[in-house]
């Protein structure tokens, strides 16, 4: 073909677009801009650590981090008094982002619960120093291995992994994208962004390195599965529905869509491809929100991961997790409701009793407090059965109370310690109310609100989800539920009689003294728990003026 022929089919090709122009995208980015401030902040933070002196690293670190989240809750809090959240609500970013209420309440509770999870990773006076350097619970040099010369080499120069805070910013970055995700790719791309660095921050524990990175390791594998699920599942949504809109796929499914593309006509409408491509897509959520039988990592890797870390991933990803598979439900999938419906009521009715009665038989903390997540888990999937606009509002507000409570039962934990770092066992918390009456007793406020016991954020959660579930017509679940709950209060109850009726050991742990930074975390956590329990009006109308999706 000669050199004529080529550039006369070059330019007969290129001819439309030079006279239609190219359209550059709209973007919205006063919308965008909690997620985009965060974003920033996580970049400056990467190169904070290339070009900021290590001694100055930490201050900065902790600097830009809180500064950044305080700026970005800021912005929520403008958009909504700006109306987004209600009579502005709109699709923006090229129908990729969603700016509606539940994006907005969610975004907001993910900030502050991150902020909180923050002042933990921050915490430096609870180990004693070494070699005169003050450390936290981060690995000196995460890329060492335990144990060697080099570890030792890094402990001794006082060296920090303060990579954690860019890190973390990089996850909640994810996390506020993914509620308010419009189309399957955004989500998609959304749930890889906080994923990947929660792998990595679950595996630099100081203490107990090993476990620590065995947790990594177990998360990043299930994690990848549940990853590869959830993409192939968006490959057969797209085949159904010949986009990957949240709009455009709610219309195929009702049946309201008319212009069918020629390419994908043989596929389009195949009922085959939706319900399996709905149930692998879900089967990627319910695996983030840990219900059962996605469960399988949640206890080792809340035991395994720094527990700082585990705090932030508990709260704030559960938020997330919940948003994302709210607005699948609701926006994308109300013309599947006969089917998705049975099997979600079989999924919360086995995730609560599993996890409450899995729970009993623990010995440690925090595989106690990651089986009484996934109980969790399941009460606030009642609120999501109901589906109703009470629903959406409940399962908000449950939400918001419980990634406070999760934050400061987890600051609990870091404090009771003994020679070898955390004293995580049971048996080791005997008669801590005796030695230290003040932090036995924020325990005891924290897991009497897990256990749903009145005047706690945790019973008007409950009974906010509860009343909806019934409403929408789930009064079995209701009924599980409450037995659920009566055995969930039972070890919860179990651990308060542990800490002040039985007589301390000689050689037990001791509760050493934080920083200001985990006293602010633990006595926000004690705050938002009393506040949403003895007056939660405020903040139910506030979720209830927030529960309404942008189509």
């Amino acid at each position: 073909m000669s050199a004529s022929a080529v550039h006369g089919l070059w330019t007969t090709v290129a001819a439309p677009a030079a006279e239609g122009g190219f359209t550059a995208p709209h973007i919205e980015y006063a919308q965008l801009s909690p997620a985009l401030i965060v974003v920033g902040a996580a970049v400056l933070g990467v190169l904070a650590e290339a070009f900021v002196p290590r001694k100055a690293r930490y201050y900065a670190q902790l600097f830009l981090s809180v500064v950044a989240l305080a700026a970005a809750f800021a912005a929520v809090v403008a958009l909504a008094a700006g109306g987004y959240g209600t009579t502005k609500a709109q699709i923006a970013a090229e129908g990729a982002i969603a700016v509606d209420g539940p994006a907005l309440f969610l975004q907001g509770t993910i900030l502050l619960a991150s902020m909180v999870a923050v002042f933990t990773f921050a915490e430096r006076r609870l180990d004693p120093d070494a070699h005169g350097n003050r450390v936290d619970s981060f690995a000196a040099q995460a890329a060492s291995v335990p144990g060697s010369d080099s570890e030792k080499a890094a402990v001794r120069a006082g060296f920090t992994t303060t990579e954690v805070f860019p890190l973390a910013l990089f996850a909640i970055a994810g996390m506020l994208v993914f509620p308010a995700a419009n189309d399957l790719l955004t989500l998609f791309v959304a749930l890889e962004v906080f994923s990947l660095p929660l792998y990595l921050l679950c595996a630099v524990a100081r203490r107990k390195r090993l476990l620590s990175q065995e947790a990594a390791v177990k998360y990043f594998l299930l994690g990848s599965f549940s990853s590869a699920f959830l993409l192939f599942g968006i490959a057969l949504m797209y085949g159904y529905a010949g986009s990957l809109s949240y709009a455009r796929i709610a219309s195929v499914v009702d049946g309201t869509v008319k212009q069918i593309d020629p390419a994908l006509a043989d596929t389009m409408g195949n009922d085959v491809l939706l319900l399996i491509g709905a149930a692998m897509i879900l089967m990627g959520l319910l695996f983030k929100v840990g219900a059962v039988p996605f469960h399988m990592w949640t206890p080792d890797v809340y035991q395994g991961a720094p527990t700082p870390v585990t705090g932030f991933m508990a709260a704030a990803t559960k938020v997330a997790a919940f948003g994302a598979l709210l607005r699948l439900l609701y926006v994308v999938l109300p013309g599947l409701r006969w089917d998705w419906r049975p099997v979600m009521w079989g999924i919360a009715i086995v995730t609560m009793l599993g996890g409450a009665i899995v729970a009993i038989t623990q010995t440690d903390i925090k595989r106690l407090l990651a089986y009484s997540s996934i109980a969790h888990a399941g009460f606030i999937l009642a609120g999501v059965i109901a589906t109703t606009g009470e629903g959406v509002s409940a399962v908000l507000f449950y939400l918001l109370a419980y990634s406070f409570t999760t934050i400061g039962a987890f600051a609990v934990v870091t404090l009771v310690r003994d020679a070898g770092g955390e004293a995580t066992h049971l048996s080791k918390w005997a008669g801590l109310g005796r030695r230290s009456p003040l932090v036995a007793a924020v325990f005891a406020v924290f897991l009497l609100a897990f256990a749903g016991i009145p005047l706690t954020s945790g019973f008007s959660g409950k009974f906010a989800v509860f009343k909806a579930a019934a409403e929408g017509g789930a009064g079995v679940l209701v009924v599980v539920g409450v037995v659920s709950s009566a055995i969930a209060a039972f070890f919860y109850i179990r651990v308060i009689v542990l800490m002040f009726f039985s007589e301390p050991k000689a050689d037990g742990p001791t509760v050493a003294v934080p920083s200001p930074l985990t006293m602010v975390a633990i006595g926000t956590g004690v705050v938002v728990t009393l506040v949403l329990g003895l007056a939660p009006q405020y903040f139910l109308d506030l979720a209830g003026q927030a529960g309404v999706f942008v189509r």
